[in-house]
């Protein structure tokens, strides 16, 4: 039996700035798994709209540009192109490697890629990317 998980991207504040629904197949998985799923879920979506040129994610793909639009970041890429779901995976395991995003999981943060746990009805799971201060 299949399980759905809506996930969200909030800012450092808390405020919601986008809502991604994935189905997984079990109701226990792990971080990796999430972010996992996470990640095909954006590849798939991107590549199914032919005439798209950014890239919503949780990762920035290889020759894309980073635009800011209102509080979520954004990627450009200069013409469409297939993004390959692996290698943003790949990326985006780097990046909650390096702190460069939390995932929270009932307001409480993710330790490790292996860390499992049991989604349920109420189980809200939020992803908060980090920003680097300039002149810290």
């Amino acid at each position: 039996m299949s399980v759905t998980l809506t996930i969200r991207d909030e800012t450092a504040s808390g405020e919601v700035v986008n809502e991604l629904p994935l189905e997984f197949p079990s109701e226990r998985i792990t971080v990796r798994e999430l972010i996992r799923e996470r990640v095909y879920q954006e590849v798939q979506d991107f590549n199914r709209r032919q005439d798209e040129h950014v890239f919503r994610g949780l990762v920035q793909p290889t020759d894309a540009e980073r635009v800011l639009n209102g509080k979520r970041a954004e990627y450009r890429l200069k013409t469409h192109r297939e993004l390959e779901w692996k290698p943003q995976f790949e990326k985006a395991v780097e990046a909650f490697d390096r702190n460069g995003f939390l995932v929270l999981i009932d307001d409480k943060q993710a330790e490790s890629l292996e860390q499992e746990f049991v989604i349920g009805r109420e189980t809200q799971v939020g992803f908060v990317k980090l920003t680097l201060l300039v002149g810290g």
